[in-house]
C-alpha cells in the first residue's frame, strides 16, 4: 500500500511540473505575441459612462417591453435627439453639461497604484473646467506610510486646483486609506464599509535569541546614534525601543494633523484611537458625510453631468515583468537591512478578530 501511495505521489508530482511547464510556455508565447502587436506601453482609457447606462437600459428595454411600447420608446428618443439638434444649431439648445471624472484606487499595502494615481490627476487636470468634479472610488486597508502620504497629495492636488473632489467607499478604507478620503470635500461610505482606524502599527521580529542559543554572532556598524534602533537580529536595548515608539508617535501625531487640516469639524482625539467603524456609525462620528454606494453616486451623476472612467494602464513586456519584479524583491531585501523601521511602520491597523465576530 505504501509503494501504491509513492508511485501515486511521483506521478502526480511528475504531472503537475508538466501542468506548469506547459503554461509558463503559454504564457511566454502569449507575451510575445502581444509585444509583436505593440500592445506593450502606457495608454489612458477614457470611457463615457452616460452612454454605457443608456445601452444597458436599451438592452433591457427590448426584453421588457412589447413591440408597440418598444416603437413608442424609440420614437420618442429620436423625437429628442431631433428637437435637440435643431436647437444646437439655432444656438438657443441647452448648455453642455459639465463633467465628472471617475479614478479608482485599489490600494495595496505599497500604495503600488499611486503611480497610475498621479498620471490620471495630472491628464485631468490639463482638460477640467471650473463646474467640473472629480469621483475617486477608494477601497484600502492602509499601507506603508511615505506611499500613502504620496496618494493623499495627489489627491490633495485637485483640491488645490479648486475641483470638487468626492470620494467613495464601497468596502473599505482606513489608516492610510482613510488618510486619502479626508482630502475630499465630500466622502460618501456604503453602509457597511470599514472607515477610520487612525493609528500607526509597526511590528517586527527578532531570531536574537535563536542565534545566541546556536552561537551565531551578527555584527552591525552603524554610523549615527540612531541609524538603527530595533533590529531583527540582535539584541534590542530599552532604549532603542523607547526610540521606536517616539517615531511611532511623531508619526500619529502627523497624521492627525494632516486629517483635521482637511476634516475641521471632526473631534480628531475621539476619533483617532486606532478604531475602525462601520459606515453608519462613521457618519455619526463625522468621519463622512453620506450614506450611498458608488453606483446610486453614479445614476444621480449621469442625469447631471457627463460622466467619464479614466484608467491609466501600462502593459509591460514579459522581460521588464520580471525584472519589475526582481527588483521590488531585491529592494524590499535591502530596505529591510538598511531600515527596518522605515517598512514596518504602517498607516495600517485593522484587526480581522474585530472584522470577522467569532462564530
Amino acid at each position: 500500500m505504501q509503494d501504491l501511495l509513492l508511485q501515486y505521489g511521483l506521478f502526480l508530482a511528475k504531472t503537475l511540473t508538466w501542468i506548469v511547464a506547459i503554461i509558463v510556455v503559454v504564457v511566454l508565447v502569449a507575451n510575445v505575441v502581444r509585444e509583436s502587436r505593440g500592445q506593450v506601453g502606457e495608454r489612458l482609457e477614457v470611457k463615457h459612462i452616460n452612454e454605457r447606462y443608456k445601452d444597458m437600459a436599451e438592452v433591457l428595454n427590448l426584453d421588457l417591453l412589447d413591440d408597440a411600447e418598444h416603437k413608442a420608446l424609440e420614437k420618442q428618443r429620436k423625437a429628442e435627439e431631433k428637437a435637440e439638434k435643431k436647437a444646437a444649431k439655432k444656438g438657443d439648445g441647452p448648455s453642455p453639461k459639465p463633467r465628472l471624472f471617475v479614478l479608482d484606487f485599489d490600494g495595496d499595502i505599497e500604495a503600488s497604484q499611486v503611480g497610475a494615481l498621479r498620471e490620471e490627476v495630472s491628464a485631468l487636470l490639463q482638460v477640467a473646467k471650473p463646474d467640473d468634479a472629480v469621483l475617486v472610488r477608494l477601497e484600502s486597508g492602509g499601507g506603508i506610510v511615505h506611499s500613502y502620504g504620496l496618494a493623499a497629495s495627489q489627491l490633495k492636488r485637485i483640491r488645490d486646483r479648486g475641483y470638487r473632489l468626492i470620494v467613495s467607499i464601497d468596502k473599505v478604507a482606513a489608516s492610510g486609506g482613510y488618510m486619502m478620503a479626508c482630502v475630499a470635500d465630500e466622502i460618501v461610505a456604503a453602509p457597511f464599509a470599514v472607515v477610520g482606524s487612525i493609528g500607526v502599527v509597526a511590528q517586527m521580529p527578532n531570531f536574537h535569541r535563536l542565534l545566541d542559543k546556536n552561537a551565531i554572532d551578527v555584527e552591525l556598524h552603524t554610523a549615527g546614534e540612531y541609524k538603527r534602533t530595533l533590529t531583527m537580529f540582535g539584541e534590542n536595548t530599552d532604549a532603542a525601543r523607547a526610540k521606536f515608539k517616539q517615531e511611532l508617535d511623531e508619526i500619529h501625531t502627523l497624521f492627525k494633523s494632516f486629517v483635521s487640516d482637511n476634516r475641521k469639524s471632526l473631534a480628531i482625539d475621539r476619533v483617532a484611537t486606532g478604531e475602525h467603524w462601520y459606515g453608519t456609525q462613521a457618519l455619526e462620528l463625522g468621519l463622512i458625510d453620506r450614506i450611498q454606494t458608488s453606483d446610486d453616486l453614479l445614476l444621480d451623476a449621469v442625469k447631471a453631468r457627463e460622466v467619464y472612467e479614466i484608467h491609466f494602464r501600462v502593459k509591460r513586456g514579459l522581460r521588464e515583468q520580471l525584472i519589475g519584479t526582481l527588483t521590488r524583491i531585491a529592494s524590499m531585501g535591502l530596505r529591510g537591512s538598511w531600515n527596518p523601521a522605515a517598512r514596518v511602520q504602517t498607516l495600517s491597523g485593522l484587526d480581522a478578530s474585530r472584522l470577522n465576530p467569532p462564530q
